[in-house]
């Protein structure tokens, strides 16, 4: 098991749909999440001073091929109708890596 933090900005005016999206989520698209070996998955809102608001997601990869299941849920045609709603309420940060939309982030410190 390999766990994950990302994080992107969501846009304010946006921050009650995103709220209302995610308490009503598709059951397709967490069955496509179970069915890409994604556990424990959950998402934090936070103000960050004069920043603004930004989303920290932490979910455990349990998987053996990451890469091909991020694939296979991109691929998923729901996923996709699901993305293209929450897209438009997200603010990627600027310095995150080529290709990725959420930032990855850099486990520091962990313990059970």
């Amino acid at each position: 098991m390999k766990r994950y933090g990302m994080v992107i900005g969501l846009n304010e005016d946006k921050i009650e749909e995103y709220k209302k999206l995610h308490e009503a989520a598709w059951p397709e698209v967490l069955k496509t999440i179970e069915e890409c070996n994604i556990r424990n998955y959950s998402i934090y809102l936070h103000r960050l001073d004069e920043a603004g608001y930004y989303l920290f997601s932490y979910f455990e990869y349990v998987g053996c091929d990451f890469d091909a299941d991020m694939a296979k849920m991109a691929a998923d045609p729901t996923t996709q109708r699901w993305w293209d709603v929450c897209t438009p309420c997200q603010r990627p940060l600027q310095n995150r890596a080529e290709g990725e939309w959420w930032a990855n982030m850099t486990e520091v410190f962990h313990h059970e």
